[in-house]
C-alpha cells in the first residue's frame, strides 16, 4: 500500500511561477528533516525526460493534440513507474511540477471529445492523482510575458498565445471548482516569498492531516 498524503503537485498557466513554488517548497519541506523528491512534468525520469524534447521544443503544429495526448501519457507512465510511485513507497514526499491537470488543460480543451480521450487514457494507464495540487493562478498576460521572457527555448506552449493562455486559465480553476477536497488556488500575482508563505500554510495543515512528521 502506498500511503496516501505524499503525493503534492504545482499547477497554473506558463509563467505563473509554479516552478519556483514548487522548488521553494521541496526546500523548505527538507529543511524540516523530510525526506522530499522533486520531479517535474514533462519529464521526472529519462525516458519521460526524452520525451518531453518532443513535446516542448519546435513549431506549435509540430503535433495534433491527439498525438500530444499519447506521448504525454507515455511519458507520465515512465514516471510513474520510475519515480512517482517507488518514491511514495519509500515513504518520501513527492513535489510534481505539472501531472495530468496540465494534459487535461492544454490537450483536452483543443478540440471536441479531447478532454474525454484524455480522461480515458488517464484512467486505462495513470490511475493516480496528487493527494493535493496547488494551483498558482495568475493572469493570462502577465504570464505571458514572464514565460517568452525566460527564452529557455521550450516555448512551443507559449507559441500558441494569450487566447490560449486564458483558456487555460479558466480551465484550471474549472478543475479546482470541481476538485475543491484537492486542488487549492493560490493568488500567484505577489512576491514569490508571500505566495510561499500561503504554499507553506496550506501543505503544513495537508500534512498534518495526513502524514507523520
Amino acid at each position: 500500500m502506498i500511503p496516501r498524503g505524499g503525493f503534492i503537485s504545482f499547477e497554473g498557466i506558463d509563467g505563473s511561477g509554479k516552478s519556483t513554488q514548487a522548488r521553494l517548497l521541496a526546500a523548505a519541506l527538507q529543511e524540516q528533516g523530510r525526506n522530499v523528491v522533486l520531479t517535474r512534468e514533462p519529464g521526472g525520469s529519462p525516458g519521460a525526460e526524452e520525451i518531453r524534447k518532443l513535446v516542448l521544443e519546435g513549431a506549435p503544429d509540430r503535433w495534433s493534440a491527439e498525438t500530444e495526448i499519447l506521448l504525454f501519457t507515455a511519458a507520465r507512465r515512465d514516471h510513474l513507474e520510475r519515480t512517482i510511485r517507488p518514491a511514495l513507497t519509500a515513504g518520501k514526499i513527492v513535489i510534481c511540477d505539472r501531472f495530468a491537470d496540465s494534459t487535461r488543460m492544454y490537450q483536452g480543451l483543443r478540440g471536441t471529445g479531447l478532454r474525454r480521450m484524455v480522461d480515458s487514457l488517464h484512467d486505462l494507464m495513470i490511475g493516480q492523482e496528487p493527494d493535493l495540487t496547488l494551483l498558482i493562478d495568475m493572469d493570462p498576460a502577465l504570464g505571458l510575458r514572464r514565460a517568452l521572457g525566460r527564452n529557455g527555448g521550450e516555448e512551443r506552449f507559449e507559441s500558441f498565445g494569450q487566447a490560449m493562455q486564458e483558456q487555460m486559465r479558466q480551465g484550471f480553476l474549472d478543475l479546482a471548482r470541481a476538485a475543491p477536497d484537492r486542488i487549492r488556488v493560490v493568488d500567484g500575482a505577489r512576491t514569490a516569498e508571500a505566495v510561499a508563505a500561503d504554499v507553506a500554510q496550506i501543505v503544513a495543515a495537508h500534512l498534518d492531516r495526513t502524514l507523520p512528521a
